[in-house]
């Protein structure tokens, strides 16, 4: 007899801090991806408690409700062991500018692998910021992201020439330090990154984080060859192309379908802990990091999330700590 086909799992999904190809200067400085799963009526059991316990008049809850000082006892049952998600979700955390260094790196140097990537863009991150002054800095940033940007429309792009000065200033900045190497490849592959601006219209987007964040959610919780169904909230980088593409990188997704997450408790939980897991992560990045906050979400955390800034994951990474 052909061996028994792995049990479907169905997923419910939401995110928190979605801008699309905007990774610099929006209202937020993390993405993050929330997959949850829960059965129906344990979703709406979980709902129904936190109103219980918030009693706030609001038709549908957000993770803002949580957040509040008031209302943190809520959150602690919410992420703690004996609250109805633990060892049931997971969190896929992006901090924008890095993961827009590394989209940078993509293109400068595609011959690489996704890993020497990863470290160019660590190697920038950590030291240049320092070296090249903050108004340098977010200006590259800033620059390179108009740059790479598949479909910012009337946003004007830097001219060829500032780019290449700014470039050009950044290696003069970091001369004799670790960050030399990292800036150097993007010195003299400028022109791979220029030419893909001007094709840029052409191209599927490589800067959403959403794309690579579904990915990873279908990986975990594929794990023993288990066929993967996505519940997600409503979302209009969600297209039929992009299913698609989905299908073809991960072939263990069995579909996707989008609802309104009023419709469906499942998501509505998944939307508390993307927005709660977006705001303590990046309170952390911004150094008010709440301790026990911290600890309490660790669990949840994928370790192949996209985080650059070392002090934080220090802090957030959930395989440096026995919880």
């Amino acid at each position: 007899m052909p061996p028994e086909r792995a049990s479907l799992v169905e997923i419910a999904c939401d995110e928190s801090g979605s801008e699309g190809e905007k990774l610099v200067g929006g209202n937020t400085e993390v993405f993050a991806h929330a997959s949850v799963a829960i059965e129906l009526d344990e979703a709406s059991a979980c709902v129904a408690e936190l109103r219980r316990r918030i009693r706030s008049p609001a038709v549908e809850y957000k993770a803002n409700h949580l957040l509040r000082e008031k209302n943190r006892a809520a959150l602690v049952w919410t992420l703690g062991p004996s609250g109805p998600i633990h060892r049931r979700a997971r969190v896929y955390l992006v901090e924008k500018a890095h993961f827009l260094v590394r989209a940078i790196f993509a293109h400068a140097a595609p011959g690489n692998s996704t890993e020497t990537s990863s470290k160019l863009a660590l190697a920038l991150c950590q030291d240049a910021p320092a070296l090249v002054g903050r108004a340098d800095w977010h200006a590259f940033l800033e620059w390179s992201n108009q740059l790479l940007w598949t479909r910012n429309g009337d946003v004007p792009r830097p001219t060829v020439a500032a780019y290449y000065e700014l470039l050009d200033r950044m290696r003069w900045s970091t001369a004799g330090c670790p960050a030399a190497a990292a800036v150097e490849v993007i010195w003299t592959n400028r022109g791979l990154i220029t030419a893909a601006a001007e094709e840029r219209t052409a191209r599927s987007s490589t800067l959403d984080p959403l794309l690579p964040a579904l990915g990873r959610a279908i990986q975990v919780w594929a794990e023993g060859g288990r066929p993967v169904a996505i519940v997600h909230d409503e979302h209009s980088a969600i297209t039929a192309g992009l299913i698609v593409e989905l299908r073809k990188q991960w072939p263990a997704l069995a579909g996707v379908r989008l609802v309104d997450s009023m419709h469906d408790p499942r998501v509505q939980v998944a939307d508390f802990l993307a927005g709660v897991a977006r705001r303590i992560a990046e309170d952390a990045l911004t150094g008010n990091g709440d301790a026990e906050l911290t600890a309490m979400l660790r669990p949840y955390l994928d370790p192949a999330s996209v985080w650059g800034d070392s002090t934080s994951w220090t802090a957030l990474d959930p395989r440096d700590h026995t919880e």
